[in-house]
């Protein structure tokens, strides 16, 4: 099957690659021509630009975008919309709030172009093990862009799961319980690297892998990161959030569904990239004030600095 292809970068050069290799042509741009260079190494054609790689596709066309969320996916849909035609299809595979999915696709079908939203979860590792695809969008679409699926995706690795947004709400729903399942993985290894056993780290990360009931392919990425580092000295606690979950625990206040965990694990993220916090600085003054406990001084100097 023909397919373009949009934004090459870690994720997207794999899937390209899986693709051809599955034996599909692949018509592939990035704004970066280095990108574009190592797609064709791959096995694809190259393209210079949207308004070339339109014309090198046959119709019905099938373009997958994938780059990172929000201005990025909404100019290209917004640019590939202005120059696809009636029947052809724009295939979006990154992180999109399900709400722009359902309101993208409306304004294409005023074009008469197709849209569906395809969640992918598989990360850097998704080449060699596939990539799960959760699918939203009209089903005679889905069913024509099968074989691109069943491609990326390993045995039993793709679903549609309903119409337009449904494949990025199933996905965010899906961040969001890893939110809560690396959170649990965080505290417990934290409580064994602080205990008096002094336990081997990598060895209980691979050992829960066999036969455990908290055995993951997280757990099997935390024991690969514990064999190279033990202590993880060489990283800091800081940890970005894609969206994901925050929209979710949006979604969880709309519907009164509650979210404790992925609440918990959320606001851990914020305060992880937090240094001095406020918060604690006030609990330790409150400590002094009503019962005289003792406090730590803060350095001057650094201190001025961090409030400059």
């Amino acid at each position: 099957m023909q397919l373009g292809f949009v934004g090459l970068g870690k994720m997207g050069l794999n899937m390209v690659t899986r693709l051809v290799r599955g034996g599909h042509q692949v018509v592939a741009y990035d704004r970066s021509p280095d990108a574009i260079r190592h797609a064709e190494a791959a096995g694809a054609r190259g393209a210079a630009s949207l308004e070339a790689l339109v014309p090198a596709l046959a119709p019905p066309r099938g373009i997958w975008i994938m780059v990172p969320a929000g201005p990025p996916t909404e100019s290209t849909v917004t640019a590939l919309g202005a120059l696809l035609s009636a029947d052809d299809v724009i295939i979006d595979g990154g992180n999109t709030n399900f709400h722009d999915d359902v309101r993208r696709a409306q304004t294409l079908a005023a074009r008469r172009v197709r849209y569906v939203d395809a969640g992918t979860s598989g990360g850097i590792w998704g080449l060699q093990e596939g990539y799960c695809l959760m699918v939203g969008g009209d089903e005679d679409v889905c069913r024509r862009l099968e074989p691109i699926f069943l491609t990326l995706a390993p045995p039993d690795g793709y679903l549609r799961v309903g119409g337009h947004g449904a494949g990025h709400y199933v996905k965010m729903i899906h961040n969001a319980i890893e939110y809560g399942l690396m959170q649990a993985y965080a505290e417990g290894f934290d409580l064994m690297h602080a205990s008096e056993y002094k336990i081997d780290l990598p060895a209980v990360a691979s050992l829960w892998m066999h036969g455990s009931v908290v055995r993951s392919w997280l757990l099997d990425l935390a024991a690969r990161a514990l064999k190279t580092d033990p202590d993880l000295a060489g990283l800091e606690a800081y940890v970005e959030d894609s969206g994901e979950g925050r929209w979710t625990l949006h979604e969880g206040i709309d519907r009164a569904v509650p979210l404790p965990v992925l609440a918990a694990a959320i606001f851990t993220r914020y305060r992880s990239r937090e240094d001095n916090p406020f918060a604690e600085r006030l609990l330790a003054a409150l400590r002094n004030q009503f019962g005289g406990h003792a406090v730590k001084k803060a350095d001057a100097p650094a201190e001025q600095a961090r409030n400059a």
